[in-house]
């Protein structure tokens, strides 16, 4: 007999089966037959031998043409209807020609990417060769020359870029956003890119790229660009940050005020910090702000209702709670807004916008996962140039293309430079039809335009003067500027805050932090032999700490101020020594002394 086969609607268990495959086919057949919804999915999972069928909301659902006996569903006669728009695609779905599938019914197809790949195995064909890919992939031209990890890194730093994210921006009040200065359609596109109408708000720029090593100074993941460029709005954004706050209500009955603090109030910032605000407390719009100044200005009842009262009982204690920029911001105060909410608590939004112009440190990444940090801005009459004048905006390390396997890039910068002849778009859809075929076409507009055919060419060393010995590769390639931008990780210590529990320095920019001194860097000191500076970086300037050790038993003793004698706790002698370690050491011994392991300190000359 065979095994029952267990049934699971939306991950609970129905009932069972006896043949969970063919249970799984039946409910396929209704589906195609428009007897059920075509929004159900089954999935047999034969290891396990059980049915999952599915008609939940929130799948990712793709469509496939069926095949049917090694023959696809999706006939030439039906394709002509389709293009006369006799018939539609959803006909195609109601009439079980293209169903929907999800995650878990994938996992049991077998699915051919065009007709000329149908076996007899074959159980559903591609919509379209373009559907492989998602939806940022599909919009970056040749991706069928990359690398898989290639892949991965193009669809992130696309999501990273900079560019027109709403046509209706400056209404908008999102907590962070960049808005990128003459962004460009690219020279190369694809279907999905033209179907997803991205045109209408796009994410980057056409720059001239030259695959050159400059001086060293572009090695690695370094790009070298040109000065006269990026003052004429190359890479240029605008970072806008809102700040809010609201007028909250308390359950003793208090409330918050918006207002410019009095002296009085704890936690008082100084009359400097406040001298932006107008008379409501608010700052007013087109004014210039720096690190430390208040934006809106609000006051606060005690966290505590026992510290509201002053010390004769009449006068009310307030504490500062404003809001105010923090280290290393900047900007001009864009946009403020005063409103309400449904229960009549006013609220304020200010909206501060700051100018960034491509600098050293910023990062900038191709269609094609190649990303770089600009390492020197180049004044032009320093940059490469080709005979005919052409300095390029951005100068890419060769070396980057062939360890990383991205064809597609060299590729995307000969059809940038074919459209720039043509002042036509390029079609780089990837597996398209003519294929390789397309640097045919390339090289040839280029060549009938006087330039040389595959994109090499002289260039002469803006320093010297000189040719460089070999010709090299230029065109066009459509490059992203991404928010990773240096004024927002600047970071600087000298002096600051440090933790309570370790003593050691805070982490991160907004703490005020210092920058690790991890294993590595430790490591490489310990090979250098610099021992000095390795007992200041990982002790003296970190969490120094001096404690009073029993030369007796070796445990950490105390100071008795009022009998002003040192004692140890654990055989009560006065013999200590003052000893210097790191407090993370101390704390080390305390955790080890709750495993009631009782740790010594050996003390000698």
């Amino acid at each position: 007999m065979n095994e029952k086969c267990y049934v699971y609607l939306n991950g609970r268990i129905i009932g069972y089966v006896e043949n969970g495959e063919e249970y799984a086919n039946e409910i396929r057949r209704a589906r195609r037959n428009g007897i059920i919804s075509g929004e159900v999915n089954v999935a047999y999972l034969s290891k396990e031998n059980v049915v999952h069928v599915n008609t939940d909301v929130g799948r990712v659902r793709k469509p496939y043409i069926i095949v049917e006996n090694g023959k696809s569903k999706l006939t030439p006669d039906l394709l002509e209807k389709l293009k006369k728009k006799e018939i539609d695609f959803n006909y195609l779905v109601r009439h079980g020609i293209i169903e929907y599938l999800d995650a878990e019914e994938e996992e049991n197809i077998l699915v051919a990417l065009d007709e000329s790949k149908i076996t007899n195995e074959t159980t559903h064909l591609e919509v379209d060769l373009d559907s492989i890919f998602g939806f940022t992939l599909g919009s970056s031209p040749y991706q069928e020359h990359n690398s898989a990890a290639r892949h991965a890194m193009s669809a992130n730093f696309i999501k990273q870029s900079e560019g027109l994210y709403a046509t209706n921006f400056n209404l908008r009040f999102d907590s962070r956003s960049y808005i990128l200065f003459y962004p460009q359609v690219p020279l190369v596109t694809t279907v999905p890119y033209k179907a997803a109408r991205i045109e209408t708000h796009p994410s980057g720029q056409n720059f001239v790229v030259a695959l050159a090593s400059y001086y060293g100074y572009n090695m690695a993941d370094a790009v070298v660009i040109n000065k006269a460029a990026v003052d004429r709005g190359l890479g240029r954004s605008m970072f806008y940050k809102t700040y809010a706050d609201e007028e909250r209500r308390y359950s003793s009955g208090q409330k918050d005020s918006f207002m410019i603090p009095p002296p009085t109030a704890e936690g008082y910032m100084g009359e400097s910090a406040y001298s932006k605000l107008s008379d409501d407390g608010i700052v007013e719009p087109e004014t210039k702000v720096d690190e430390g100044d208040v934006l809106i200005g609000k006051v606060a009842p005690p966290r505590f209702l026992e510290e509201n009262l002053g010390a004769t009982g009449l006068e009310e204690k307030i504490r500062d709670d404003s809001v105010a920029l923090k280290a290393g911001e900047y900007g001009v105060v864009d946009s403020v807004v005063i409103s309400e909410t449904t229960g009549k608590t006013k609220i304020v939004k200010v909206r501060v916008r700051s100018l960034r112009i491509p600098e050293k440190g910023d990062k900038f990444a191709s269609r094609h996962g190649q990303k770089g940090v600009v390492a020197l801005i180049v004044p032009p009459e320093d940059m490469p140039f080709t005979k005919d004048g052409i300095v390029p905006d951005l100068l890419l390390n060769p070396h980057s293309i062939p360890s990383r396997l991205t064809f597609g890039h060299l590729l995307e910068e000969l059809a940038g430079k074919a459209a720039a002849f043509t002042g036509k778009q390029i079609d780089g859809t990837p597996f398209a039809e003519q294929g390789d075929k397309r640097i045919e076409e390339y090289a040839k507009i280029i060549e009938q335009h006087g330039f040389a055919r595959y994109g090499e060419e002289i260039l002469y060393d803006g320093i010297t003067g000189e040719p460089f010995k070999s010709e090299l590769f230029i065109g066009i390639a459509y490059y992203n500027r991404l928010y990773h931008m240096v004024s927002n990780k600047l970071q600087v210590r000298s002096r600051g805050p440090v933790q309570i529990l370790t003593h050691q320095p805070t982490e991160g920019k907004a703490r005020q932090g210092g920058l690790r001194f991890g294993e590595m860097e430790r490591d490489v000191l310990v090979g250098y032999g610099a021992s000095l500076l390795l007992k200041e970086r990982l002790l003296d300037q970190s969490d120094k700490t001096k404690v009073l050790v029993c030369k007796e038993c070796g445990n950490i003793g105390y100071h008795d101020y009022i009998k002003k004698v040192d004692v140890c706790p654990i055989c009560g002698s006065n013999n200590l020594e003052e000893v210097e370690i790191s407090y993370a050491f101390k704390l080390l011994l305390d955790e080890i002394k709750s495993l009631h392991i009782f740790p010594k300190i050996k003390l000698k000359e």
